[in-house]
């Protein structure tokens, strides 16, 4: 059989961004061994040079011009990938990070995790930014042969959003991270400089306005001071965005800002974590939710669908928009911590998700696209 050539455009890789990033390095080696008859080639910019090489199944070609800023990864993805993607003669360009090529040309699937930047504008200042990034993953989505999401609320939202027919769209889950428990968690956590004798909350993500991490410290501010856990909120370069709005609200005493963590850090927190809280107020899926249910930590999440799509039954849930509500579902979370069965049932749930079921869904798209005719 003739190879097949699968370029997969990482111009945008970074090593901080988060869920799409995780998702290209779970998936990429996972697919060279179901598509075993696919050539893979990647672009990556000078942020991913030294990082994609670590995890992908093949050549990589580096674009020197596209840096780790949105701009230039967007000039990328639309002045060169098809270009380049004619260059290496492929068959299919997969764009795994919300858009690629806004014109039709090479086949291509595009993974769009999420259509965010239309349902949560943002402020004044971020609008004319979100506006573009929006119009370029819509032409990217409308132009591509076939769209991959990672939820059914995701998907419904590109197809109001983005206009996608539903036939064009397919679901396939993400999966969840494997449990790498430290042996011994506080010595991993020692430079993060924890409070001891208080019980903990968790929560991790960017500092974008749709995760509504400035809710969350409303929501923490509301309770009296004697009922806070310490809020450690991790995932942000430093200084953290988020600490001005500490500092306005007097929670220097109970919230940890502590930045990007190593995945070793992160476990640990996990271990010690007594309550995971997502206070997002849309996701594409909402991968903190489903490892901290794997690891058996109880989840407090927005009620949203997205985020009831992948906790199920195994999380609890409350409006994240009302600071009181969501402080007082905290409290009480914290107050009454689910029994081992019930802990059990969450794992279980979680273990549902994984990026073996995942990379079957991906490869069997990307072939489909491959033999489909045009």
């Amino acid at each position: 059989m003739v190879a097949r050539r699968i370029l997969v455009d990482l111009l945008g890789f970074t090593g901080s961004r988060g869920g799409t990033e995780t998702y290209v390095r779970e998936l990429l080696p996972r697919l060279e061994e179901r598509l075993p008859h696919a050539r893979f080639a990647a672009l990556t910019g000078r942020a991913g040079q030294t990082r994609v090489t670590t995890f992908f199944p093949g050549a990589v070609q580096i674009v020197p011009w596209v840096g780790a800023d949105p701009a230039t990864w967007a000039l990328g993805a639309v002045a060169a990938t098809d270009v380049l993607a004619r260059r290496y003669r492929a068959d299919l360009v997969w764009a795994p990070a919300n858009f690629g090529p806004v014109f039709r040309g090479v086949r291509r699937v595009v993974t769009v995790h999420d259509a965010i930047y239309d349902e949560v504008p943002g402020g004044i200042a971020e609008r004319a930014q979100r506006s573009v990034t929006s119009l370029l993953m819509r032409r990217s989505a409308r132009t591509a042969d076939h769209v991959l999401t990672v939820s059914h609320a995701a998907a419904e939202s590109i197809r109001t959003h983005l206009g996608v027919a539903a036939d064009r769209i397919s679901v396939v889950h993400n999966g969840s991270a494997e449990p790498r428990p430290q042996d011994d968690p506080a010595a991993t956590l020692v430079a993060l400089g924890l409070p001891r004798g208080r019980p903990i909350a968790l929560s991790v993500g960017n500092r974008m306005p749709h995760k509504n991490f400035r809710g969350l410290l409303e929501a923490v501010a509301s309770l009296p001071p004697g009922q806070r856990p310490v809020m450690v909120i991790a995932g942000s370069r430093l200084p953290d965005p988020l600490s001005v709005e500490v500092e306005r609200l007097g929670l220097g005493r109970d919230v940890v800002l502590p930045g990007w963590v190593s995945d070793a850090q992160l476990e640990a927190l996990f271990q010690v974590a007594d309550l995971y809280v997502c206070p997002s107020l849309v996701e594409g899926f909402g991968l903190p939710v489903v490892d901290a249910l794997r690891r058996s930590v109880p989840v407090l999440a927005n009620d949203v669908p997205v985020l009831r799509e992948v906790g199920g039954d195994a999380a609890r849930y409350a409006d994240a928009t009302d600071a009181a509500a969501f402080g007082d579902a905290i409290r009480s979370a914290l107050a009454d911590p689910p029994d081992p069965a019930t802990r059990d049932a969450a794992r279980k749930w979680a273990s549902r998700f994984t990026w073996d079921d995942a990379a079957d869904g991906v490869a069997e798209v990307l072939d489909r696209t491959l033999g489909a005719r045009r």
